[in-house]
């Protein structure tokens, strides 16, 4: 049985994340601490006592999971060493599975996320733009959506469920030609604007220099891309692109789930707070085994299910 490591993206945050896992183990608790100094704000008080509104801003939220994230991932593998046959991450998420993956460091994905979060909720503030999660439409369905709309498809979760992004006005018009056209369920997500769009084209332009202050390396084991659905190259430019284009392309969370199992994977591992990549996972294949990590009593859970 081969397993994957997954990796949480924005939305999943939650005051008193982290927290258990700093006072147990003082490298857990040191990763906090850098953060700080990296990042030249209290992350650490943020992460471990909110307030949620604090939390939830773009530039906070995304390193702050990815700290979580990698604490967790790192308690796992001291309390359990695993060999992971491939890593990925939904959407700020694939940036923790490339440094856990060694193409960053700890401090260079910091830096990066922080930037990342930064711009995207600048972008948000320029235009007023929205999501809408998509659930039960067919092929055909989300085409007619889309060009009726003009929204975009943001995030391909699962067969079943899409996320769709536009204008404030388009997202509400995408709510009523949903039900024109019969569609199941289409709920308006509470996101600051439309990620992974053409509106966040201001986000990427930013992005691009400080991607060029970081030091880029080749994978230590194989890293499944958003934008392409599969594994990304040993070409480190390669890399840069493909996240670059992450943020105005597609998410397709479903066919890196396919392409971790056509390399043989049956068992996943969230990292991070809660358990949003787990359940997409079963909704995509119910066969497969998933389980978290989020805080000690789910690293227990964990330890104990990879036996």
């Amino acid at each position: 049985m081969s397993d994957c490591c997954i990796f949480a993206g924005q939305g999943a945050q939650v005051p008193g994340m982290g927290k258990d896992f700093a006072e147990a183990d003082a490298e857990a608790m040191a990763l906090f601490d850098k953060a700080n100094a990296v990042l030249g704000f209290d992350l650490k008080k943020i992460c471990f006592e909110g307030p949620a509104e604090e939390l939830t801003k773009s530039n906070v939220c995304q390193p702050a999971i990815f700290v979580t994230s990698y604490a967790a991932y790192l308690a796992l593998q001291k309390k359990r060493p695993t060999s992971f046959a491939c890593a990925a991450g939904l959407s700020l998420g694939e940036w923790s599975a490339l440094c856990a993956a060694g193409v960053l460091d700890f401090d260079s994905t910091l830096k990066v996320l922080e930037a990342r979060g930064r711009f995207m909720q600048e972008a948000c503030a320029a235009v007023p733009s929205g999501m809408i999660a998509i659930v039960g439409a067919s092929a055909e369905q989300l085409k007619q959506l889309c060009e009726r709309t003009g929204c975009t498809v943001a995030n391909i979760n699962s067969a079943a469920q899409q996320v769709l992004s536009g204008s404030k006005d388009a997202v509400a018009q995408a709510a009523e030609v949903a039900k024109e056209l019969g569609i199941k369920r289409a709920i308006p997500l509470a996101t600051a604007g439309a990620f992974h769009s053409p509106f966040m084209a201001p986000a990427r332009e930013k992005l691009a220099p400080v991607l060029d202050t970081v030091a880029w390396s080749a994978p230590k084991f194989p890293v499944l891309s958003n934008v392409t659905g599969k594994p990304h190259s040993s070409d480190p430019g390669a890399i840069r692109e493909l996240m670059l284009e992450q943020v105005t392309q597609t998410t397709n969370w479903a066919a890196d789930v396919e392409s971790a199992k056509a390399l043989g994977c049956t068992r996943f591992v969230e990292f991070g707070p809660g358990k949003v990549l787990s359940g997409l996972i079963k909704k995509i294949d119910a066969v497969l085994t998933v389980t978290n990590v989020s805080d000690l009593a789910t690293l227990d859970a964990t330890v104990s299910a990879l036996g």
